[in-house]
């Protein structure tokens, strides 16, 4: 029987692949990118994931469903791609998943839906008993991301074994894509950031979260949701671990909430009438970042068993990578894993060439 893994060839769903491939299972990717190196055996059909048919192929012989596929970034010219992709692709992979008699679905959340607007600036701590409506949400992508949630708890209900999962920052090697977070730390290691907005951020390895993604599947209870987060920390505290680690000057300018707000208005405003390009500062990032958002992943640890890998370890691991394609345009001055304290198994794989 096969475990199939859709979005496949983003950050997560591609650890996610290697990982289930590692322990001997059979693995199908569904994804509109082809993935690459990735073990031979793992097999990869490339085509839409809202498309009825192209699911129907994917679903034969799959035995459980991974569900990563959607749009990702926070911003589209056509705000309605969110809905169609994220919300109504989910609920047509869910409903053939419902004939087919998958025996388990993981479905991949956002942390952004734990995020609403009438949180204030003094820190607000979440866990999964933190439940908002879609007026809540900062933007298209995080309201769809919340209605394909609900439709995914839904078919819970309605007896398919779908178990929701919630990642928080995912860090480390491999982001193809660039998705925003991996964005951001590259701007601060070329020096492309001036100054930042001090937003509060929960990050894990994403070697962590396709774990975490296995023992859901394992272990999770159908119908609950589990955040997939490790360690709360602030932008200028990631800024300084960056800068011990590289020896770079890293930003020391904060720039004010309102300023940042405005800027992510121009921003988009431009992006959406002009130049159709991603915004550097998309407004429902900004917005997000306004509100600073402690996240609680103690029930997937008790429960699932969700690693706790080193942040710092993670970050080392994400440098060396991207200075590995070339993409890290300052030098770098990186101590050794030795020196660092950052010679755990995850280092060693990504130096080997593992997961």
């Amino acid at each position: 029987m096969v475990s199939l893994v859709t979005g496949g060839a983003g950050f997560i769903g591609w650890h996610l692949a290697k990982a289930l491939s590692e322990r001997g299972e059979a693995v199908r990717i569904l994804d509109v990118n082809n993935p690459t190196d990735l073990p031979p055996t793992v097999e990869t059909i490339c085509g839409d994931a809202t498309n009825r048919d192209v699911i129907r192929r994917a679903l034969s012989g799959v035995r459980t469903v991974f569900h990563l596929a959607g749009h990702t970034h926070l911003w589209l010219r056509d705000k309605q791609g969110f809905h169609r992709v994220n919300v109504l692709g989910t609920r047509v992979l869910l409903s053939e998943c419902a004939k087919a008699g998958i025996e388990r679905v993981v479905y991949t959340s956002s942390s952004t839906t734990l995020i609403g607007k009438d949180y204030r600036s003094s820190t607000t701590k979440v866990d999964e008993r933190t439940r908002l409506g879609v007026d809540d949400m900062l933007g298209p992508y995080c309201r769809s991301k919340l209605i394909a949630e609900q439709e995914a708890l839904s078919w819970a209900k309605r007896g398919l074994p779908v178990v929701v999962v919630i990642p928080t920052i995912p860090i480390g090697p491999g982001d193809r894509n660039l998705t925003p977070p991996s964005r951001m730390i590259l701007d601060f290691l070329n020096g492309r950031t001036p100054a930042f907005l001090n937003a509060m951020l929960n990050m894990i390895d994403v070697r962590d979260i396709a774990d975490g993604h296995i023992a859901a599947c394992e272990k999770g209870m159908v119908g609950e949701r589990y955040i997939l987060g490790n360690h709360n920390l602030w932008i200028a505290q990631l800024l300084d671990i960056l800068r011990e680690l590289t020896q770079l000057t890293m930003p020391r300018r904060r720039v004010p909430r309102t300023l940042a707000y405005l800027v992510g208005m121009l921003s988009e405003g431009w992006a959406d009438a002009v130049s159709g390009r991603p915004p550097k500062a998309p407004l429902t990032g900004v917005r997000l970042a306004q509100f600073p958002v402690a996240f609680d992943s103690t029930k997937a640890v008790s429960e699932l068993g969700l690693p706790q890998s080193s942040i710092r370890e993670a970050l080392l691991d994400q440098i060396l990578w991207l200075r590995s394609r070339g993409l890290v345009t300052r030098p770098l001055s990186l101590q050794s894993a030795q020196d660092t304290g950052l010679v755990g198994p995850h280092h060693r794989r990504v130096l080997s060439g593992g997961r």
